[in-house]
């Protein structure tokens, strides 16, 4: 399943875009998500510009932390797994 961005898109699992997008802390999860093999390789090809670009498009994160890359591809896969769910469960309907 994809997960569409304006610049991009990632491709994961609905078994991994369920992992990262439950309800409570979701972050050891997107970490360990992050170390999937497949996953990384799709994040460590974009450019970070452009997923600070992304990111500060939803208005969540100030330009100060928005220079943190770790932090930025936990962000956008975590968003990426949530975006995956709901268009899953909208088809479901």
């Amino acid at each position: 399943m994809y997960a569409y961005f304006n610049r991009f898109t990632i491709k994961m699992t609905l078994e991994q875009a369920k992992s990262v997008s439950h309800q409570g802390q979701c972050d050891e999860d997107v970490k360990k998500l992050l170390k999937v093999k497949e996953i990384a390789r799709q994040i460590n090809k974009l450019d970070i510009v452009i997923i600070r670009e992304e990111l500060k498009e939803y208005g969540a994160w100030s330009d100060m932390e928005l220079v943190d890359t770790e932090s930025n591809n936990q962000r956008i896969v975590w968003i990426a797994g949530c975006q995956i769910m709901e268009d899953y469960k909208e088809k479901i309907k």
